[in-house]
C-alpha cells in the first residue's frame, strides 16, 4: 500500500492507495476514537460489502444511504435528505460520514459532513478514476444552485482517504477517459515529466493496466497534495487546480449535467484555455497542438459542437472564481508552468469559444 501525505497542520491526513485495501477503514475509525456510529452515503450499484465487513468487525454501527445517479443529484435537496438520516440515527459530532462514490457522492457527503452539527468526521473512498486523483482530495465540498455548479459549499478537509484500485477494474471505458481529463491536468500546471508518461502509456492507460494506473493516481495525488498543502483556501496557488475548469463548468452547465462529464468537459475547457494562452503570445502553438493531441489519444472530446459561443461566455460570469466581475483565467506557459490572468479580453474568449462551439 502506498501513503500520500496532505500536509495542513492539525487538519493532515493520509492518502492510502492500494488493492483490497478496505478492510482498514472500520479499524481506521476505531483507532480514531469517533463515536461508533457511520453514515455511509453511496448509490445503489456502487455499495461495496467489505466496507460493511470492516465496520461489523469494529462493531461500529452504520447506516446506509442511497443517493441517485448523477449530478443533478447534488443540491440542497438531497442534503436535506442525508440531514434527517443523520439525526435520525442519532450522529454527533465526532461520528463519521463515509463518502464512498465518485465526485457527485464526495461532494455531496462532503457537504453534509461539513455543515452537519458545524462539521464532523469525513472519510472518503473515490470509486472512480476522477475522484480518486481530484475530488476526493483536498477538501472541496459542494452542491450545485439552478444557476450555477458548486455556487454553495464549503473547505472541509477528510480525515483519510482511501483509494482502493480494485474499483478502476469496473469503471466502463468512459468512465476512466473521464477521470483523464483531471489527470492530463496535472501533467500541463506542475509536471511535463508526469505528461511525457501519459503520453509513453496513453494506450496502457486505456486497457486499465493497473500497474500504471497506481503510478498515475499516486503522482496525480501528490501534486494535488503539493498545491493544497501550500494554499488549503485557494487563496493563491490552489487556483491553478482550476486548469480548464472554467468554461467546464459553463459547458456543464449549458448541457444541464448530461451530455458531457465533468472530466470530458475539462479536456475541452483545457484545450479551450491553452487557445486563449496562445491567442495572447503566452504559450505557442505547439504546445497547444502536444496538448490536443494527447486528449485525443485518450479518445476524449476537444470541442462543444452545437452550442452558442456568446451564451458559453456570458455563464463564465457565475463562475465562483469570478471576483467583481472579472473572470481569472488559468493559463497556459509552458508544461508545468500555468498563470493566473484575469484581464483576458472578450474578443480572444469569444474567439476561442466559437471555434469550440463549431468544432474545429
Amino acid at each position: 500500500m502506498e501513503k500520500v501525505f496532505v500536509n495542513l497542520g492539525a487538519a493532515s491526513y493520509e492518502i492510502f492507495i492500494g488493492e483490497n485495501i478496505l478492510s482498514g477503514v472500520g479499524e481506521f475509525i476505531s483507532d480514531k476514537k469517533f463515536t461508533r456510529k457511520t453514515l455511509i452515503v453511496t448509490q445503489e450499484n456502487i455499495f461495496d460489502k467489505k466496507i460493511a465487513d470492516s465496520l461489523d468487525a469494529q462493531k461500529i454501527s452504520y447506516e446506509v444511504a442511497f443517493i441517485p445517479d448523477g449530478e443533478t443529484s447534488k443540491n440542497l435537496r438531497e442534503a436535506e435528505k442525508l440531514y434527517t438520516r443523520a439525526i435520525e440515527f442519532g450522529l454527533d459530532r465526532k461520528s463519521v460520514v463515509i463518502a464512498l462514490g465518485g465526485g457527485v457522492v464526495g461532494d455531496l457527503a462532503g457537504f453534509v459532513a461539513a455543515t452537519f452539527m458545524r462539521g464532523i468526521p469525513l472519510i472518503q473512498i473515490p470509486t472512480t478514476l476522477l475522484a480518486q486523483v481530484d475530488s476526493s482530495v483536498g477538501g472541496k465540498t459542494a452542491v450545485n444552485h439552478a444557476l450555477g455548479k458548486n455556487l454553495i459549499g464549503a473547505f472541509h478537509q477528510p480525515r483519510a482517504v482511501f483509494i482502493d484500485l480494485n474499483f478502476l477494474k469496473t469503471l466502463p471505458e468512459r468512465e476512466i477517459k473521464s477521470g483523464l481529463g483531471e489527470v492530463v491536468k496535472y501533467g500541463v500546471i506542475s509536471d511535463e515529466k508526469f505528461f511525457t508518461y501519459l503520453e509513453d502509456n496513453a494506450e496502457k492507460i486505456l486497457q486499465s493496466d493497473l500497474k500504471i494506473l497506481a503510478h498515475v493516481v499516486k503522482r496525480s495525488c501528490e501534486i494535488k497534495a503539493k498545491v493544497v498543502s501550500a494554499d488549503e483556501k485557494e487563496s493563491g496557488l490552489r487556483r491553478i487546480l482550476n486548469f480548464g475548469h472554467t468554461a467546464a463548468h459553463a459547458i456543464e452547465e449549458e448541457t444541464h449535467y448530461k451530455k458531457y462529464r465533468h472530466g470530458e468537459a475539462v479536456a475541452v475547457g483545457m484545450l479551450g484555455a491553452a487557445l486563449i494562452s496562445a491567442e495572447l503570445g503566452k504559450t505557442s502553438a505547439e504546445n497547444v497542438l502536444r496538448l490536443e493531441n494527447l486528449i485525443k489519444k485518450f479518445d476524449m472530446v476537444t470541442d462543444c459542437a452545437g452550442l452558442d459561443a456568446d451564451k458559453l461566455y456570458n455563464v463564465t460570469f457565475r463562475d465562483k472564481k469570478t471576483v467583481g466581475g472579472v473572470v481569472n483565467w488559468v493559463l497556459m506557459k509552458n508544461f508545468g508552468e500555468v498563470e493566473i490572468c484575469s484581464d483576458v479580453s472578450a474578443q480572444v474568449v469569444k474567439k476561442v469559444f466559437g471555434r469550440l462551439c463549431r468544432g474545429n
